[in-house]
């Protein structure tokens, strides 16, 4: 089993940011690509960026330019810095850590973090 242990996300006006961080082992940081996904009211979840154990990175369309996802080789550590936020940004935020030879489908989760963009 997988822990990932995440934390920073809550309550942002408009135009705001906030950073969301998640933990992972150091065996599994060292070896497998990390990703964020969202998953709005009503909707599916969604693919929001992915990091490689390389550096090599993926953002969705929606967030390109606001989201900066990035990685601490030393601190085991995922970060997902979002600015100029929006209200369509407003999910429940999962970490989500997977091996490149297997594929996301075989990943596992966090618990989630909830982000509120709200006036």
């Amino acid at each position: 089993q997988v822990q990932l242990v995440e934390s920073g996300g809550g309550l942002v006006q408009p135009g705001g940011s906030l950073r969301l961080s998640c933990v992972a082992s150091r065996s599994v940081f060292s070896t497998n690509t990390m990703g964020w996904y969202r998953q709005p009211p009503g909707k599916q979840r969604e693919l929001v960026a992915s990091i490689t154990t390389g550096g090599s990175t993926n953002y969705a369309d929606s967030v390109k330019g606001r989201f900066t996802i990035s990685r601490d080789n030393t601190k085991n550590t995922v970060y997902l810095q979002m600015n100029s936020l929006k209200p369509e940004d407003t999910a429940v935020y999962y970490c989500k850590t997977w091996r490149p030879s297997l594929g996301a489908m075989f990943g596992s989760w966090g618990q989630g973090t909830q982000v509120t963009v709200s006036s």
